[in-house]
């Protein structure tokens, strides 16, 4: 097993007697299902539907007090706050930025309990493991109740990066994406069934006319890796945008009508130097541009 403390996440904590229907409200993802053993992957939008913010939501058990805690990325926490509370109005409930007294730990393959902190498995992809909610300081402690290696974060950034999970920040823009074009739906980030939340109109459009023309797709190249935002090329035409990588894997979040355009005039997709090749997982559900031209 590997365990890596994640210095980019951060932790809210949402409680009171209104704080499971405020959230539910205000999610893409339902909260009424959200126990201490089964943690919901989900985003706070616009009210025109972009990500401001996603996260993973996990209930504490009653024993330890109770409570909602959003594992988010540490430096939209206190803005995560600040759009809650806008939203808070007469709600019975408190919410509060816990960064800086708790962390993320993430520890894969292998099975995980551990009593030092809270822990629940990432919703996104069964491979991507456990995460456990705790002091930093206590996260040695915990990886050796685990009989983990401890990691360097980067470890878990390319694991996360061969599976074709997105990163906010790196494969998209906050507030620049709707959460179709950063996987959510092919990710369980979004229920379809439970009702009213915040940019419900637009999302719940975007699938029923399945008209989803820009996506984050997993790639693979040969040689050094761009940096993250390096226009993807198809001929002199930019086709989309170069995201995270490591160890010749990496994401991209491509105009898939555009690609396969290019690639049935024989273009190759090029992000500097690197040239740019599909690579299939078996989470995705949607045709890759080659797969739509072979079709």
């Amino acid at each position: 097993m590997k365990a890596a403390l994640l210095p980019d996440r951060g932790v809210v904590k949402v409680a009171g007697d209104d704080a499971r229907g405020f959230l539910n409200g205000l999610l893409t993802s339902d909260i009424e299902g959200v126990t201490p053993d089964n943690a919901v992957f989900a985003a706070l939008l616009t009210p025109q539907g972009k990500i401001i913010i996603d996260m993973i939501v996990v209930e504490a058990p009653a024993q330890d007090g109770g409570g909602f805690f959003l594992d988010v990325p540490i430096a939209l926490a206190k803005s995560c706050v600040d759009r809650l509370n806008f939203y808070k109005l007469r709600a019975k409930l408190v919410i509060e930025d816990l960064s800086e007294a708790l962390g993320v730990m993430a520890a894969w393959e292998g099975e995980v309990t551990t009593e030092y902190g809270l822990c629940y498995h990432d919703p996104r992809l069964p491979e991507l493991g456990h995460r456990i909610i705790l002091p930093p300081h206590l996260a040695r402690e915990a990886a050796a109740e685990l009989g983990a290696a401890v990691m360097p974060a980067d470890a878990f950034e390319a694991h996360r990066i061969a599976f074709g999970i997105p990163r906010g920040g790196l494969d998209f823009i906050y507030g620049d994406a709707f959460p179709h074009e950063t996987d959510m739906d092919q990710l369980d980030g979004i229920d379809f069934h439970k009702g009213c939340f915040v940019g419900q109109e637009v999302v719940s459009r975007m699938e029923h006319r399945g008209n989803v023309r820009t996506r984050i797709v997993p790639v693979a190249y040969d040689g050094f890796a761009p940096e993250a935002g390096t226009a993807v090329m198809a001929a002199e035409k930019q086709v989309g945008t170069f995201g995270s990588s490591a160890g010749g894997r990496a994401l991209a979040m491509l105009r898939l009508d555009r690609v396969e355009d290019a690639l049935t005039s024989g273009h190759a997709l090029v992000a500097g130097a690197a040239t740019l090749r599909f690579v299939k997982l078996d989470w995705l559900q949607f045709a890759l541009p080659e797969e739509r031209r072979s079709a």
